[in-house]
């Protein structure tokens, strides 16, 4: 799984000359988006997924995207489309006021044609704004005048046919629309762990000590399989905490050992106690078999909730 902004035809080859299949979301820019966004537009073309995704509305279309042969889906969402929404709204606000400033300015003739050109321009370059705020700059002798007014069609249909949506493209044809939405879905775990990494996470890249291509190579390398690790425990012990949280349950997870005291010369001899485990700590005991290691953990109670005393008072 790849961003959206790096699709190539090259990038698109050195995966598959390596063996790897691909997934990315394109640009809907691209000329291919606007291909799938037409055929999904059609009447029935999009349809809901089964199981968990019932919700989710996709329209699939098997095509060339450049000179290579590529599945298209077009997936809908409705929390993508909510934000959108939101995102045009606060736009739209904001190049009103700038527009009714140019207005007053034209009117009054303080300001040149290609300057005012400009500014619209960039006043409306943001949120597809452009795609439903109609402008138009006219000229008097000297006098400019500028209109403009929001095409409420436009935006109604600008809803329906693009806001929301998104086109991932794949080489995997076998794979069914579903299982295709559900890969792309993973890749926020991705790159939530690569986030968390810079940031300093549980396995963070930094701080690096490394001067030379190489090590800064091999430190990534590193990074990138504590990583991995991390994102194999959790999968093991199937937990739904925080890994952080997690890690943390697994470094408390700790045997005493104690010297016990007794009468004979020599060496005192040492004895190791168990601890008490909580439910989730003994769950990865089992998980990770670290009776196998230190089998004292396998004698370990599971703490219970302690309940309080209902007896009568005396």
């Amino acid at each position: 799984m790849r961003d959206g902004g790096s699709w190539s035809e090259q990038l698109e080859l050195d995966p598959d000359v390596a063996g790897y299949y691909t997934l990315i979301s394109l640009p809907l820019s691209h000329r291919a988006s606007e291909l799938a966004l037409e055929h999904a537009a059609r009447r029935g073309v999009m349809k809901p997924l089964g199981g968990k995704l019932g919700e989710v509305r996709a329209a699939r279309l098997r095509t060339s995207v450049g000179e290579l042969d590529r599945t298209l889906v077009v997936v809908e969402s409705q929390e993508l489309l909510r934000g959108q929404k939101r995102g045009i709204a606060a736009a739209l606000l904001k190049a009103k006021e700038e527009l009714r400033q140019l207005e007053r300015r034209a009117a009054s003739g303080r300001i040149k044609r290609e300057a005012l050109e400009s500014r619209v321009q960039k006043a409306l370059n943001r949120e597809h704004l452009a795609e439903f705020v109609v402008t138009e700059i006219k000229q008097s002798g000297r006098r400019l005048s500028l209109q403009w007014h929001v095409d409420a069609a436009q935006r109604r249909l600008l809803e329906r046919t693009r806001l929301g949506r998104r086109v991932l493209c794949t080489d995997r044809h076998i794979w069914s629309t579903g299982r295709i939405v559900n890969a792309f879905r993973g890749q926020w775990n991705v790159e939530e762990l690569f986030r968390r990494a810079k940031k300093g996470g549980v396995a963070p890249w930094g701080p690096s000590h490394q001067w030379s291509d190489n090590s800064l190579r091999l430190h990534t390398f590193a990074t990138v399989i504590g990583l991995e690790l991390v994102s194999l425990a959790r999968l093991a012990i199937g937990t739904q905490r925080s890994a952080r949280g997690m890690m943390k349950t697994l470094s408390e997870i700790a045997a005493k050992l104690v010297q016990a005291r007794a009468k004979q010369r020599g060496r005192p001899a040492t004895v190791l106690l168990a601890p008490d485990l909580t439910p989730e700590q003994h769950a990865c005991v089992k998980a990770f078999d670290l009776g196998r290691w230190m089998p004292i953990l396998l004698s370990s109670r599971i703490e219970s909730v302690s309940q309080p005393d209902r007896r009568p008072p005396a």
